[in-house]
């Protein structure tokens, strides 16, 4: 049985390491998992048998802590095991772009195999306990069994559907309906992770779901307001308690509306209008009360 996870350590796991003997935890963690159960937690079809008596380690994290970083040179994925994190492009000016919220069953790291280099940053939100996966023994295992090399091609395949269906969220939808997806979106992940789909925390800030939906902390904020007060949800600081699902996601059915496209030179609306003209036009879409289904 191999135990050579740590062998040829990157610059990472050494951070992550070091970070978890500050914290005053044991430097070499003692959890391992096998391939089969990565495969399990990533929601993947089972390897065969000869793949079986490899392990790979497991690290934990804390809030804040960077589990890589942009530029750094590339030889491992992680496979989130628990815990929340985000992903983010920075540009010349030190702007964040956030790409995504990783959580339990995903995996990270795959945009770097090309070019051997991190495009992006990924942070923890909140303590996480990840799996490493060093690259060169996936290569490895593939020259074994081929069906690591298929599962390589699955997970770019469904990473790149997620893309396409994040870019076609931010081109075509309405600000409402971009925040009431997002909600969405969350409930069925806590779902599927057998939690609540309907009462969760957002471990993220205001700004960071802006920053993911293509809107401004603002419009974040004035939008969950707004849901709150027509009593689609409850919002309680970062607590989301979901009241009505039907509302909700015939919120996120909401097409852009062109009347509500400023002219040029035209004033911007004062915040209170600006709030009152959200929640008529959100009303408009709820389902009625009573009505049939």
């Amino acid at each position: 049985m191999e135990h050579q996870q740590s062998s040829g350590p990157s610059f990472r796991m050494a951070t992550v390491q070091s970070h978890y003997a500050r914290a005053g935890h044991p430097c070499h963690g003692t959890l391992w998992s096998t391939l089969q159960e990565i495969c399990a937690l990533l929601h993947l079809p089972s390897v065969s048998p000869a793949s079986h008596n490899t392990l790979f380690q497991h690290v934990q994290c804390k809030p804040g802590q960077r589990i890589h970083s942009i530029g750094q040179a590339f030889d491992t994925l992680y496979v989130v095991n628990s815990g929340f994190l985000t992903t983010a492009l920075f540009d010349a000016s030190g702007n964040e772009q956030v790409l995504s919220f990783p959580m339990k069953g995903d995996m990270l790291g795959m945009d770097a195999i090309h070019g051997q280099k991190h495009v992006t940053e990924t942070r923890a939100l909140s303590e996480c306990d990840l799996i490493l996966v060093p690259f060169a023994r996936l290569k490895s295992l593939s020259r074994v069994t081929a069906d690591i090399e298929n599962l390589m091609y699955y997970m770019m395949s469904r990473e790149l559907a997620h893309r396409q269906s994040v870019n076609g969220v931010l081109g075509t939808m309405a600000a409402e309906a971009r925040v009431a997806h997002f909600l969405m979106e969350l409930s069925s992940r806590f779902a599927g992770m057998g939690y609540s789909s309907t009462i969760f925390n957002l471990r993220m800030r205001r700004q960071e779901i802006g920053s993911y939906l293509g809107l401004t902390l603002e419009t974040v904020s004035r939008t969950l307001s707004a849901f709150n007060d027509m009593g689609v949800i409850t919002v309680l600081q970062r607590m989301i308690t979901i009241n009505d699902s039907d509302a909700l996601d015939a919120l996120r059915r909401m097409p852009p509306a062109p009347a509500r496209t400023r002219p040029a030179g035209a004033k911007r609306a004062p915040p209170a209008e600006q709030d009152q003209a959200l929640r008529k036009s959100s009303t408009a879409l709820l389902p009625k009360r009573g009505a049939s289904r």
